[in-house]
């Protein structure tokens, strides 16, 4: 089997059900052989070790461990879902303190074990907030840490794709930008229906709102029907991701990166952008859209940084102005 990279890849959380589709995922796709599944819980994180086993995939080093030292150190590649789960009637920022704790003790791991490791995703929520606890934490470069967002696009690109009853993959320009949560910003002005501007669709203003709507409630919705929060879904978006920062097919939805850009006005947050992630790292764009549009991403902005300072009032991370001491990169 080809690999694109021979390079360690650590899955945290490898023992949760994000984690386990992550493991196989990457397998799958020929990232690396050299995978280490690494969990708190040894039960899980030693049978989804064995189930990879099973599948007998050639060449395969899958390892697994406990231990954060012996999973960390030698990592070029990381992939976090290490946190604690959405339930139904949750919202993502319901889980920002516990879960951002436990980013900060992940960023703390990542300096002192791994520190330098070229790419890092954090995708467990409120993931706004968690990578950026973990990218002040870990001293790493804005570029090499990024957090899952892709999936408000694709779930508003579902909508519409069965809105109009077209393949899915025919709808282009389907984003959100802002936060990961209820508060994200859903851009339609550059939507296109196979080839078609939306706004050439007959779309009425009423029934795009419900489609918005689904889109920002789409996680509530797999908890509903699932009786647990997304999966799938979310070690798909993540493993492409990485094989992104691995040099293999660039990623182009948008994701989650650090922002502070005096020109777009948005500053010390992560937040979803127009963005590439390739083997330099990730890229980002200022979006363009309707005053609408960019209103409705001012005020998810807004909320970002409210959720920060939050952050910064439970002593998880220093104030902006202090951030530079802790990672001299920011």
């Amino acid at each position: 089997m080809k690999f694109l990279t021979d390079e360690k890849l650590v899955i945290v959380g490898a023992g949760g059900m994000i984690g386990s589709n992550m493991v196989q995922t990457a397998m799958m796709l020929g990232l690396t052989p050299n995978i280490c599944l690494y969990d708190i819980y040894e039960p899980g994180v030693h049978g989804v070790a064995e189930e990879m086993y099973h599948c007998a995939f050639p060449g395969a080093n899958i390892t697994w461990t406990v231990d954060p030292s012996t999973a960390f150190t030698g990592a070029k590649y990381i992939i976090s879902s290490g946190g604690a789960p959405r339930k139904e009637g949750m919202t993502r920022e319901d889980l920002l303190k516990g879960n951002c704790k436990i980013a900060a003790e992940f960023g703390d791991m990542i300096k002192k074990y791994c520190p330098d490791v070229k790419h890092v995703v954090v995708i467990f929520n409120p993931a706004d907030v968690t990578a950026l606890t973990a990218l002040i934490h870990s001293g790493l470069k804005p570029e090499q840490l990024t957090s899952l967002a892709a999936l408000d696009s694709t779930r508003l690109q579902e909508a519409l794709a069965q809105e109009f009853g077209v393949q899915q993959d025919k709808v282009t320009g389907a984003h959100t930008y802002g936060g990961h949560g209820e508060q994200m910003a859903v851009f339609a002005s550059q939507v296109k229906i196979d080839g078609k501007p939306l706004s050439e669709m007959n779309l009425s203003a009423e029934r795009f709102e419900e489609i918005k709507h689904n889109t920002i409630q789409g996680g509530s919705n797999i908890i509903k029907l699932r009786g647990r929060s997304s999966f799938q879904s979310p070690a798909y978006q993540a493993v492409k991701m990485i094989e992104g920062a691995m040099g293999g097919e660039k990623f182009t939805l948008p994701a989650g990166c650090y922002v502070n850009c005096n020109k777009c006005g948005f500053k010390n947050v992560m937040m979803a952008m127009p963005t590439v992630i390739d083997r330099s790292g990730v890229h980002f764009s200022t979006p363009s859209g309707t005053a609408d549009e960019m209103a409705a991403l001012n005020a998810s902005y807004a909320h970002l940084c409210k959720m920060r300072d939050e952050l910064v009032d439970l002593e998880i991370i220093p104030a902006v102005k202090d951030w530079g001491k802790m990672n001299p990169n920011l």
